[in-house]
């Protein structure tokens, strides 16, 4: 069975997360706030369901995971409806704004089984694989500091 994500904010970095979620076949469901926005994608990909309602895209039942990529101060929110609603959660970073309500997402998801993940920037960069490579090679000497 293909995994069906809905992608919640398809601004800056989630119109990369709908490109991504569409080339793989799992993109079901696009939601936004900004209507201008979901129109812009409803024409790139036009078989693709667009909507403002957060809340009928959680109680959809063949969504089974959200991707948020939405302002950082509606993560905490977002991602807690998600998960109480059963859907697997992806979100950009930050989790939340305070470590209460990161340690409260992260205790929600286990709870109710659910995966809970977060974005990290680079992380399968080619570059940044390049570099663990040439570092555990020893290629570069010893690394006291990276930034």
């Amino acid at each position: 069975m293909q995994v069906q994500v809905a992608v919640i904010g398809c601004g800056h970095w989630g119109k990369n997360l709908v490109r991504n979620f569409y080339e793989l076949g799992a993109l079901a469901r696009v939601c936004d706030a900004d209507s201008d926005t979901l129109y812009a994608v409803a024409e790139r990909y036009p078989q693709i369901a667009v909507t403002t309602n957060y809340t009928e895209t959680l109680e959809d039942p063949s969504i089974h995971a959200v991707a948020i990529a939405t302002p950082a101060a509606t993560h905490y929110e977002l991602a807690r409806q998600a998960i109480l609603a059963g859907k697997d959660v992806f979100v950009e970073k930050p989790l939340a704004l305070n470590l209460d309500e990161g340690r409260e997402l992260v205790a929600l998801s286990e709870k109710h089984q659910r995966i809970l993940m977060v974005g990290h920037l680079l992380r399968y960069h080619p570059a940044v694989n390049k570099l663990k490579e040439l570092i555990d090679q020893g290629a570069l000497g010893k690394i006291y500091y990276i930034y």
